[in-house]
């Protein structure tokens, strides 16, 4: 059975793009390609149908990542077939929760960071880069990366779990 996760952030062209392709590129190095599906969704359906934004594009690009993307907005009716919503930021997660018709759909959220054990649990969010220059979109993808491994350790966890 695959196990899936979706990324989500405000408009789906930015954070939430970014961590799915790196979380993908932690997936398929681990071997876990054919039991893990990676995908990412908006809360907010402004840019639906639209490319990553540039600067997520050249981030990605130039740390050897694939960047292609459309955005879409997350629907409520994901969470039936998810098994874990990551969120990347506190917005995200509560935006999300507000979603979630069911109690075991609120247990499938997380935040980003929570996976990143030099994380300080007051400070979870990634930040919006949106709004400012490369540097932003750079610190974005030094935050997801430093997250990816531990999301990987617990959905491999999950995942063999499932096996067994």
């Amino acid at each position: 059975m695959t196990f899936r996760v979706c990324f989500v952030c405000t408009g789906n062209i930015c954070r939430s793009p970014m961590a799915e392709h790196v979380f993908r590129s932690r997936v398929e190095e681990a071997g876990l390609s054919g039991l893990v599906e990676v995908d990412s969704a908006g809360t907010d359906g402004w840019h639906e149908g639209d490319g990553a934004d540039p600067r997520t594009v050249h981030v990605l690009d130039e740390g050897g990542y694939t960047s292609d993307h459309t955005a879409r907005q997350f629907r409520r009716d994901w969470f039936s077939r998810l098994d874990l919503v990551i969120a990347l930021d506190a917005g995200h997660q509560r935006t999300l929760r507000r979603m979630a018709a069911l109690p075991e759909d609120a247990d499938k959220i997380r935040l980003l960071r929570s996976y990143d054990p030099a994380a300080t649990d007051d400070d979870l969010d990634v930040p919006d880069p949106y709004y400012g220059d490369m540097e932003g979109f750079e610190e974005c993808l030094r935050m997801v990366e430093a997250a990816s491994g531990g999301l990987l350790d617990a959905v491999r966890a999950s995942v063999e779990g499932r096996a067994a």
